[in-house]
């Protein structure tokens, strides 16, 4: 069977990992895999298996006005429908809404499937009123939506009259991949400190700004820790001086972009996911699968289908709360014992978010939209050549 794979970039985000882990298992279960980009490849981040095939449309780039938009999207559409013609794939999987609705619409009347797929829960990002009708208006011609938690599938069957949806989670894939680049937590901090740890894309959605308002209110109580935040984008400088302004600068550590994730779910102590809202946070489940107890805000959607409250982490039901989530904090970072042992309950979730289950609801997917799955078989790991 040949998978298409639509999505905007393979820049640094969970979309984009996903992305990579979905490329690369399908590869090594001998399938014939294409992954397309609107953006080239000279932004890339992650890697892809060797075997997939790589195209790029080079039609990224913002746009002016409603007009601008229109004429730039049909090109991108127009561009897609080009390659689906060529490359002829069985099922084009777009990767997150916009990649999603101009997956839909240039499949119009060629033979290939197409699955539509959601990584935030909608009603937290709000598109623009364009793409917003625009998903109304083609998601329910999909032969099929992909949602990754319960509550965002009963909202797109509410609110885009969608006639089919599914929730599969995001798998766990062990050994986790390391790409480039490799920063060593040891140049970084301390051997004998405490490790506080957070990673994403620095925008708003992620919460650091919270996150580094609740660690300035414990810090005191806390000397041997610090906060290690991995991860780039364009809030970097407001929270660096946030940082500043709290003088925190020798214990919140903000070293960047990292590819060696499992050295830092190694080092950390403790993991905490801030956001205001997610889809299904990738981390969490890295963490929790490398032995590190969580403490996450309960948002809007995924952390309270992954952590269960009181065994494997804690969820604070005050989303945004920086007070409520500095006391969570310091709920574990006290407890050496608590701590250790909601870490080592952690570990389950590698089995409720393993490739096999995961990827068996990827293959009921294909089989009820009409593909011939054949050959696609369960496995328990991805090899990933770097």
């Amino acid at each position: 069977m040949k998978i298409l794979l639509f999505i905007h970039s393979l820049h640094y985000g969970g979309a984009e990992r996903v992305a990579m882990n979905l490329s690369s298992e399908w590869a090594a279960q001998g399938q014939e895999v294409c992954v397309v980009t609107l953006t080239s490849t000279a932004s890339d981040f992650y890697s892809l298996h060797d075997s997939v095939k790589r195209r790029t449309l080079d039609l990224a780039g913002a746009t002016n006005g409603l007009t601008g938009a229109v004429f730039a999207n049909a090109s991108r559409m127009l561009a897609l429908r080009r390659v689906l013609k060529q490359e002829r794939p069985d099922v084009v999987l777009g990767i997150e809404t916009r990649p999603s609705i101009l997956a839909i619409l240039a499949g119009i009347g060629l033979p290939c499937k197409v699955i539509a797929t959601e990584h935030i829960h909608p009603p937290m990002l709000f598109e623009g009123r364009f793409w917003e009708s625009l998903r109304r208006w083609t998601y329910p011609f999909a032969d099929k939506v992909v949602a990754l938690t319960e509550k965002s599938r009963l909202w797109l069957q509410e609110h885009c009259h969608c006639k089919s949806v599914t929730v599969i989670p995001n798998s766990i894939s062990l050994p986790i991949p390391v790409v480039e680049p490799l920063v060593s937590p040891h140049a970084v901090v301390g051997a004998q400190r405490r490790v506080l740890l957070a990673a994403g894309r620095m925008a708003e959605q992620k919460g650091f700004d919270i996150l580094i308002d609740s660690f300035s209110r414990i810090a005191s109580d806390f000397p041997a820790w610090d906060l290690v935040i991995l991860g780039d984008g364009d809030d970097r400088g407001a929270l660096t001086a946030q940082v500043a302004a709290a003088g925190l600068e020798k214990r919140v550590l903000l070293p960047g972009q990292v590819g060696n994730m499992p050295d830092w779910y190694e080092r950390a102590d403790l993991y905490v996911l801030s956001s205001r809202f997610e889809g299904f946070s990738m981390t969490i489940v890295e963490a929790m699968a490398s032995g590190c107890a969580v403490v996450s805000f309960d948002c809007d959607a995924g952390p309270g289908d992954i952590i269960t409250h009181g065994h494997d982490g804690l969820l604070v039901r005050e989303v945004g709360d920086p007070q409520a989530l500095a006391e969570a904090l310091s709920t574990l970072m006290k407890d050496d014992e608590t701590r250790a042992l909601m870490a080592s309950r952690a570990r389950a979730v590698v089995e409720r978010f393993s490739v096999a289950r995961v990827f068996s609801l990827w293959r009921d997917v294909f089989t009820q939209t009409g593909a011939r799955p054949s050959g696609l078989v369960d496995r328990t790991s991805v090899r990933v050549t770097e």
